[in-house]
């Protein structure tokens, strides 16, 4: 696997984990997996959240789970698809919270690079997977290489946004340093837990209210501008 890390900030910190025994390991399954299956997202894509979003200007992260196992959805960036012509079912319920929350025109594309952009860093926990089988990397370990990602961003940055969607991203918590960050919490956005806190949550309002209290600059959450 050729990894390709754009930005100096992530370098030296990625380049210091891929030496590791447990990154190799991750790197020669992942080579067996291709022989057998697709995996998604394309090579050159799996580290994207690193090489759009500076270390440097993080200020909000999103945590998801792994990527969408379909083909033409997964690009790097947790719950955002660059498919134009169907929005997937998690990504909708955040557009139908977005646009009740900060009151704009639901949005005309799934590519959410541009929150990327203004430093929402969009993390996975597990960054591959095969075609129509979600979760099916978890075996993997992704989640050591990740871990250690989340935890440098706690150990390293102050006053940063965590948003937590899920059993599976509040389990994160215990890497986060509450006395130095914020952690908003809630139901994942997936057609079964909806209902069950995200909806209503108001996350998107309640992040820029936080970023505007610590003097940072707010996030505008509509992915069809920057």
């Amino acid at each position: 696997m050729n990894i390709k890390i754009k930005l100096n900030s992530w370098k030296s910190f990625i380049h210091r984990e891929i030496k590791k025994e447990y990154f190799k390991n991750i790197i020669k399954e992942i080579k067996k997996e291709k022989n057998k299956y697709n995996i998604f997202p394309e090579e050159k894509n799996i580290f994207k959240a690193f090489n759009i979003t500076c270390f440097n200007k993080i200020q909000v992260v999103i945590i998801g789970q792994d990527p969408y196992p379909n083909k033409n959805e997964a690009h790097g960036l947790c719950f955002s698809s660059k498919n134009k012509n169907k929005t997937p079912r998690s990504l909708k319920n955040i557009f139908k919270e977005l646009c009740s929350d900060i009151k704009i025109q639901h949005p005309t594309t799934n590519n959410l690079t541009n929150w990327s952009k203004q430093g929402v860093f969009m993390l996975n926990c597990t960054l591959t997977v095969r075609e129509k089988q979600p979760n099916s990397h978890k075996k993997l370990r992704w989640d050591i290489f990740t871990d250690r990602v989340i935890k440098k961003i706690s150990d390293e940055k102050k006053n940063v946004v965590f948003l937590l969607w899920g059993e599976y991203a509040k389990k994160k918590e215990k890497l986060i340093n509450i006395k130095q960050h914020t952690i908003l919490k809630t139901s994942h956005p997936s057609p079964l837990s909806f209902n069950k806190g995200f909806s209503g949550c108001k996350h998107f309002s309640k992040t820029n209210s936080i970023l505007n209290s610590n003097k940072k600059k707010v996030i505008n959450w509509n992915p069809n501008e920057i």
